[in-house]
């Protein structure tokens, strides 16, 4: 179990719970601050006594003061480790889940990046390709069929280019002032983005 996080002295209880645990130090033995915990672990004695009192507010060890203390729990000291055991599992599932979170959250933005790339490219090759045809399937009534291209004045009503016709199953590509609309054709006309709308305006007043 890492400790790393926790201050000094409470790594020492927790390390010398683990002894008391494991039988390395018996209940009923005496530990001494200055001279065993402070030497043993390299620190001072003042963090040698906080890591005692540790073990006193645990009721693991029994303080006596200017000399240590006694060790009077196998049982607790055993629950104090199981204690920090559960604080550190919940410090490394919230870890965890931080860790899925920043790792979703990039792949959002790749996703995100990748979106863009795509937009960007559909752009250019539709600034690239601005000659690809709409398609309008004429199904609905309209008082423009019968009147050819000349007297529609299509062009300037619609701001879109006629570039075909498909009458009975035949593609009449380019065709001329004098071809008509009838309904069942399907028309072909170039424009801008709105010339769909702009033609079904003006043959369907729709």
């Amino acid at each position: 179990m890492s400790t790393s996080r926790q201050p000094r002295y409470r790594q020492i209880a927790l390390d010398l719970a683990d002894k008391i645990a494991h039988n390395q130090i018996q209940v009923g033995e005496k530990i001494y601050a200055r001279s065993k915990i402070a030497t043993t672990y390299g620190v001072s004695a003042e963090t040698a006594r906080r890591a005692i009192n540790v073990l006193a507010d645990m009721d693991i060890a029994q303080a006596q003061h200017g000399t240590g203390a006694i060790i009077i729990s196998k049982q607790k000291a055993m629950d104090f480790i199981a204690t920090e055991q559960a604080g550190f599992d919940l410090v490394s599932l919230e870890n965890d889940l931080l860790n899925n979170i920043e790792d979703q959250k990039k792949e959002l933005d790749t996703m995100a990046d990748s979106l863009k790339t795509f937009l960007q490219t559909s752009q250019r090759f539709q600034q690239l390709n601005p000659l690809k045809p709409f398609e309008l399937v004429l199904d609905a009534p309209s008082d423009k069929y019968g009147l050819s291209l000349s007297d529609l004045n299509f062009w300037h009503q619609t701001g879109t280019t006629l570039v075909g016709i498909e009458h009975d199953g035949k593609l009449v590509i380019s065709p001329g002032p004098y071809v008509s609309l009838e309904q069942g054709d399907v028309i072909y006309f170039v424009g801008p983005d709105d010339s769909v709308a702009k033609v079904s305006v003006f043959l369907f007043n729709q």
